[in-house]
């Protein structure tokens, strides 16, 4: 029987398929679209119809269903370029079903859903995919697909048939390019709003690997928007770090870059309101200020649906607290947002899973390296020793570090021993720094400034402390003032980034820091309040140091020290704890003791000492000989009276690290006398 092409649909079919392919050569797009929609309208399933046919895969039906499954793509790519991807849709999935490992037909899917304005379910069918791929073949989506998605989340995709710019059958304000369903204020100028990166940027690696982990992480999964809250001391290098890092992700991020400095710290400018910030995005984005809604929440409804299903990059500086930052997180999990702030924003990874992480000062490489990128090699070469005093003396803190290296190159003539000079006869003050020093106070004041009036007199007496960290009795001690109200107190300096707690429940600040606050001290407390307080941090330890012996070697020689009702006694609990309190703070303890021998008080009774120091004669605590070398150059320096005290000091600090066995009657000196002065009896 011979059947013509009028009656075979398999014939039909291909004679369609020749005058499109001819229409389209010829420039009939149009007449081209018609002749593939009526070829679709043919497709009624794989060739054999029933399934248990198509299963046999027989090789006739197998080409026959190669060559559908070829012109279903060769309509669809005129369909995106004519933006009729709608006409196609139906066929198009089932085609796709029908073929799960036809990659490039699948990424013709991913395509025309997004052209029709179902971007989502285009994200929702690449995941798919990709997870079907890994888990039944272990391979990944291959080009043409992965630069399908990517088009995708664009949202500009041209037509990938071919660069020719062709106008479609209705008219459209983008010949050639994919219709996308958005409102009519959209913007095409991406924003670009990224500060100018730092030319010369060095250290940070680790930060930069873990920020890299957490983008591919995110990327790869798809469930979450990745949020990373940089937080640190004043000077630290946090914007630095974030708008670098915003540099390096750029491209990774194609629809645009948003910026804004929150002002959350600088007291000479009010805070951003968030509602102030989204219509300053919105703008960025598109949005003219006659369509902006009124509110605050409907500004951050309508900032989500434009960010959705787009990768834009959000960078927002210098937050203050979660609540400004909230309303500023897009909703979509193809964006990424960078925070910087002096507080550690705990709410933001509580309630939107954002990832924390707190900067310290670089290390020793980090910080010569900084040096060496601004002034130059062959300059920080010739004197090697002297760049590495000044990274110590500018305590490894990025801004000293940037301020100094703008000096360097202010006065080219002058040499790194000359500066490293003027720093040392600073002997630590921000007076070290001159010309520069404003710079220093400027940014350490932001956050001075903010604090409560108590909370700002606790910072300056903090200054006074001789160790390099302290607990919260200690502080109380200080200050004189209740637990309860010096914790409330030392939260807000946390908050505002002028103390770090760098171990559990012990605090400390960085040199340049302390030193502001030593200035502030000098300018705010007057020299009987500066006393009084010493007293009291002195008679803390004492206090607390008793306390802490008598569970360990209770010594009826050393009489309990008379109570003071507003010093904090610190209390630890039982022998591992007092141990504990002893291996802790034995730095802090020895400091305390050469202060006050510094300030002239070595004559004061023989507990400021050997209180201070004395410990459990059985257990042996790590670590040196708590600066008893020190101790005994003063001895020298004293009257003979003193000298007995300072002896039984040394002998008591070496106890505790256990050298020698406690001291608790002072042995007499050659005149006869006793250590305190007295004849023997």
């Amino acid at each position: 029987m011979r059947v013509d092409a009028d009656n075979l649909d398999l014939l039909r079919l291909r004679a369609l398929a020749e005058r499109a392919r001819s229409d389209e050569s010829a420039g009939r797009l149009a007449e081209a679209m018609s002749a593939y929609e009526a070829i679709l309208g043919l497709w009624r399933g794989p060739c054999g119809g029933a399934s248990e046919l198509g299963a046999n895969d027989h090789l006739a039906f197998g080409v026959v269903d190669h060559e559908c499954a070829d012109l279903v793509r060769e309509a669809t790519t005129l369909a995106l370029r004519l933006e009729r991807a709608r006409a196609v849709l139906p066929v198009l999935r089932r085609m796709a079903e029908h073929r799960p490992w036809d990659e490039a037909l699948q990424a013709q899917l991913l395509l025309a859903l997004s052209a029709d304005g179902q971007q989502a379910e285009a994200i929702a069918l690449f995941r798919n995919v990709r997870r079907r791929l890994a888990d039944e073949l272990g391979v990944d989506p291959g080009e043409e697909l992965r630069e399908a998605y990517q088009l995708v989340l664009r949202q500009n995709a041209t037509a990938p048939a071919t660069p020719e710019t062709v106008e479609p059958s209705s008219p459209s304000p983008h010949p050639g390019r994919m219709r996308i369903a958005r409102a009519p204020w959209r913007t095409e100028v991406l924003p670009a709003q990224l500060p100018a990166d730092l030319p010369y940027f060095t250290g940070r690696d680790d930060a930069r690997r873990r920020t890299l982990s957490l983008v591919n992480g995110h990327v790869m999964s798809q469930v979450s928007m990745p949020v990373l809250a940089i937080d640190g001391i004043p000077g630290i290098g946090k914007t630095s770090l974030a708008i670098h890092l915003a540099h390096q992700l750029a491209d990774a991020y194609p629809d645009g870059q948003l910026y804004v400095d929150l002002q959350g710290f600088d007291p000479d400018q009010s805070r951003l309101h968030p509602a102030e910030v989204l219509q300053g995005f919105l703008n960025a984005l598109g949005v003219p200020d006659a369509d902006m809604p009124a509110s605050q929440h409907a500004r951050s409804g309508l900032y989500r649906s434009i960010l959705a299903g787009r990768r834009v990059l959000v960078v927002l500086d210098n937050a203050h607290s979660v609540e400004q930052v909230r309303s500023l997180l897009p909703g979509a999990p193809g964006c990424l947002v960078l925070v910087t702030s002096r507080r550690r924003l705990t709410g933001l990874a509580t309630a939107h899973g954002a990832h924390l992480m707190t900067l310290d000062v670089l290390s020793p490489e980090d910080a010569r390296s900084f040096l060496i990128a601004r002034i130059g090699a062959a300059r920080t070469a010739a004197d090697p020793t002297a760049l590495d005093e000044i990274t110590e003396r500018c305590g490894r803190l990025p801004l000293a570090l940037a301020v100094v290296a703008g000096r360097a190159l202010a006065h080219p003539d002058r040499s790194l021993t000359a500066i490293a000079g003027v720093l040392r006869d600073a002997q630590g003050s921000l007076d070290g720094f001159s010309d520069m020093g404003d710079d220093l106070r400027a940014i350490f004041s932001w956050s001075y400034r903010m604090l409560g009036v108590r909370a700002a007199r606790l910072f300056r007496l903090l200054s006074l402390h001789p160790g390099s960290d302290l607990t919260i009795p200690a502080m109380a001690g200080l200050a004189g003032v209740p637990l309860p109200e010096v914790r409330l107190l030392t939260a807000e300096l946390v908050g505002t980034g002028l103390i770090t707690e760098h171990s559990p429940g012990r605090f400390t600040t960085h040199d340049l820091i302390r030193a502001y606050a030593r200035e502030l001290a000098h300018l705010h407390e007057d020299d009987e309040a500066r006393e009084q307080a010493l007293h009291r941090l002195v008679q803390h330890y004492r206090q607390t140091a008793h306390a802490t012996g008598l569970p360990l070697a209770p010594e009826p020689g050393l009489d309990p020290p008379k109570a003071m009702d507003v010093v904090v006694t610190g209390r630890p609990v039982g022998t591992d704890g007092a141990i504990a309190w002893l291996n802790a703070d034995r730095h802090v303890r020895s400091a305390v003791v050469h202060r006050r021998i510094d300030d002239g008080y070595a004559t004061t009774r023989r507990s400021t000492g050997g209180r201070l120091t004395h410990s459990a004669p059985d257990r042996e605590l790590p670590g040196d000989r708590l600066g008893v070398g020190g101790i005994r150059t003063g001895v020298g320096r004293r009257t003979r009276p003193e000298q007995g005290l300072l002896r039984n000091t040394a002998r008591n600090i070496l106890h505790i690290a256990g050298g020698m066995p406690p001291v608790h009657q002072e042995p007499p000196l050659r005149d006869g006398r006793r250590g305190d002065g007295r004849k023997k009896p």
